[in-house]
């Protein structure tokens, strides 16, 4: 599967800081100092309903930490999945009366349209659940194969006591655990079940859903969890710098996912730091696919909205808070692309090289986005007020907020 076209991202004078950012993993700050490589593995979409503002402010976050690397001058190593089959998917194809494939490439498309013209730094490697399934059944074999997994009914569990580390990605009790299982795709309540909480690795082949040959697990599909874990292990190996998505990944998504490759490799971590994003909620409700309130990318794009403005929507907010999407927002957004852009315009201004280091230590500082619009807001206001002599000012500014923050003035 083929990911979407890079922009340029614009090489800025001086250097970058090491990024301090909140790992849910230790309820703290951590300073990540990869090598020459960075590494970083974001839970992609399932492709039935794309690209709300809650899927946009995610990516944005997570492409800002790319971004943040880029400027220290490492590589990065981006990977990123899609579950083009699952539940929802499928459900989705059947109410609509419409080929799931059809329906999953349908909207993978446009989320690469919406990527693309967010100005979203692509992965390196972009992959399809279907495209990985030949790597997941030796996986689960291996597991099963060692103890760390068992069949009930034809299908394939995961036993979360087979990894002594299992509840240390979100911290929560096996209560509160037992309640978002239920909720985000789990099935706690079925009988036969060592414990509650293990999760699917393969499903046997139900009548009338799609099916691949699972060598000696028999026909099925697989499970939520092994999907990523396997993308992973293949192109990112252990110990990765960034397991990144949406807060409600972090259980039981990304704490299974941790599970099943400890268990498979015995080495600990899976990730070096788990970060997540916030929600983004419309008329009081967080923003879901289940409940309808989406406010999509792609129609606010033809309707006339500057993609340069949603992305300053989205910076507006820090990237870990949940929040509200109104037509304010959107406004704000507005109004603050058209000063940033008059600023430039002008043939010189006051000095930028304070307003590039400002720009660089806040997003540091665990990607405090709002912090860089503020500096920014004060460097363009300074510009309308009194002007400056630096000829190369303005440019300096353009390149650092596209290189910095995505944003082309």
């Amino acid at each position: 599967m083929h990911a979407w076209p890079a922009s340029e991202v614009p090489a800025l004078p001086g250097q970058g800081r090491d990024l301090r950012i909140h790992d849910t993993a230790t309820g703290g700050l951590v300073t990540l100092a990869p090598g020459p490589v960075a590494r970083i593995y974001v839970c992609g979409i399932t492709p039935y309903d794309a690209t709300h503002m809650g899927h946009a402010a995610t990516y944005n976050a997570f492409d800002l930490v790319q971004r943040v690397w880029l400027d220290t001058k490492r590589q990065v190593h981006y990977v990123q999945n899609v579950t083009d089959v699952d539940d929802p998917l499928l459900e989705r194809a059947q109410r609509d009366d419409i080929d799931w494939v059809a329906l999953a490439e349908k909207e993978t498309a446009l989320f690469r349209e919406d990527m693309t013209a967010l100005r979203m730094l692509p992965p390196q490697h972009y992959i399809g659940a279907v495209e990985a399934i030949p790597g997941i059944v030796p996986l689960v074999e291996r597991l099963r194969d060692a103890g760390a997994a068992y069949e009930l009914e034809g299908d394939v569990y995961f036993s979360v006591e087979s990894d002594p580390h299992f509840g240390e990605v979100s911290g929560l009790d096996a209560a509160a655990m037992r309640l978002l299982s239920a909720e985000r795709g789990g099935d706690p309540e079925r009988p036969g079940k060592k414990n509650p909480l293990d999760p699917m690795l393969w499903m046997a082949a139900r009548e009338g859903e799609p099916s691949w040959d699972g060598a000696s697990l028999g026909r099925g599909r697989p499970g939520w969890h092994i999907e990523c874990v396997a993308i992973a292990l293949d192109h990112l190996g252990m110990g990765f710098d960034v397991q990144g998505g949406g807060s409600d990944l972090a259980f039981p998504h990304h704490e299974m996912g941790a599970s099943h490759a400890q268990a498979l490799t015995g080495d600990f971590p899976m990730a070096k730091a788990y970060v997540h994003a916030g929600m983004v909620a419309l008329d009081g409700e967080k923003m879901s696919k289940s409940k309808g309130n989406l406010v999509f990318v792609s129609k606010l794009r033809r309707e006339g909205v500057d993609p340069a403005a949603i992305r300053l929507a989205l910076l507006a907010h820090h990237y870990r808070a949940d929040w509200e999407w109104t037509d304010q927002v959107l406004r704000d957004a507005v109004d603050r692309l058209g000063r940033w852009r008059a600023a430039v315009s002008r043939p010189d201004g006051p000095p930028a090289e304070a307003l590039v280091e400002e720009i660089r230590e806040a997003l540091a500082s665990d990607l405090d986005a709002p912090a860089a619009l503020v500096a920014v807001d004060r460097w363009a206001a300074s510009q309308e007020e009194r002007g400056g002599t630096d000829e190369g000012a303005p440019g300096v500014v353009s390149r650092a907020v596209d290189a910095l923050l995505g944003v082309a003035l």
